[in-house]
């Protein structure tokens, strides 16, 4: 299946489950290919036939975004170097899950989440470890006895009791034993930002007066890459997907982009240009000159500019 056909069969799982999904945003030099939103859920998605091209930078460029917009990057797929991605099996790299078209639609559509993910060494699944310790204390079954019945070190066990994943069959052989289901769902939407804290607060504000402006406006405006805005800015009442740019044609381009997003995040989307252009917006995409933002004197006054210009057709 061809790359596009892989997108729209995505959008389409996404779209039937309840999600507001966005076009094909495909574009090049995004590091992304779709976003869509239902209720609180946010993901950014890309889609490649070949996971194998899916870059640490692009993991890196796809967090960016996820982070100010609190949404989950997540990429769908075909196959990698070692055959086609299995259904029922969640992938993962560079901290971003990677999941089939069919996962997905188990998922979404059926109710069947995946059980199993692949590691380093092979095929793992996730234990409810307080309750696999709880039962076996309550037992009075010891970590070797546990540890032969699953053929498996006494170590392992107590690794198993601290949530470290289990080989397929050793949790299988203790569910049997202890006669309770301790095998838990896998969550592909899962993200751990606290991971990402540090570089978080490292990570700088674009720079131009524009973003200064903003920031001095008492916005919290943060860089993000490989998208068609530079920031996103928010406060405690919006967020604003932002960029500045030239008047050109690839302004335009981007400014319609960020109109999609826009509409799909239930999000404001503005271009700050260098003069007053000759229209107020580019589909939603509100257009504010420089000068108009440097007679802003209060961050809703902002708001309420960028969110009256894309209301207008």
């Amino acid at each position: 299946m061809g790359r596009e056909d892989l997108i729209n069969t995505t959008r389409a799982i996404l779209a039937k489950a309840g999600f507001d999904v966005s076009s094909n945003l495909s574009l090049r030099g995004l590091c992304f290919d779709v976003i869509a939103r239902k209720d609180d859920m946010v993901l950014v998605i890309k889609v490649l036939s070949n996971i194998d091209a899916f870059s640490k930078e692009n993991a890196e460029e796809m967090k960016s975004l996820a982070e100010p917009l609190e949404a989950t990057p997540l990429v769908t797929g075909e196959r990698s170097s070692s055959g086609d991605l299995e259904a029922g099996i969640v992938y993962s790299r560079f901290n971003v899950s990677i999941i089939s078209n069919e996962t997905l639609a188990d998922l979404l559509l059926d109710e069947a989440p995946p059980f199993i993910f692949a590691a380093p060494g092979g095929l793992y699944v996730r234990l409810d470890s307080s309750l696999l310790r709880a039962v076996r204390e309550e037992r009075g079954i010891s970590l070797g006895t546990l540890a032969d019945t699953a053929g498996v070190s006494r170590r392992t066990i107590q690794m198993y009791e601290s949530g470290m994943g289990a080989m397929i069959d050793a949790a299988l052989r203790i569910e049997e034993y202890l006669g309770l289901p301790i095998i838990e769902p896998i969550d592909p939407f899962s993200f751990k930002r606290e991971d990402r804290k540090k570089e978080e607060r490292e990570r700088k504000t674009p720079e131009g007066l524009a973003f200064k402006q903003l920031v001095d406006l008492g916005f919290n405006v943060r860089s993000v890459t490989k998208s068609p805005f530079e920031a996103v800015t928010r406060d405690d009442r919006s967020v604003i997907l932002t960029s500045v740019g030239q008047d050109d044609s690839k302004m335009v381009q981007r400014a319609i982009v960020a109109s999609e997003m826009s509409r799909v995040l239930e999000r404001f989307s503005v271009i700050i240009v260098e003069k007053k252009h000759e229209r107020d917006n580019i589909e939603s995409t509100a257009v504010v000159s420089k000068e108009e933002l440097g007679r802003i004197e209060a961050p809703e006054d902002l708001t309420e500019l960028v969110a009256s210009r894309g209301s207008k057709k």
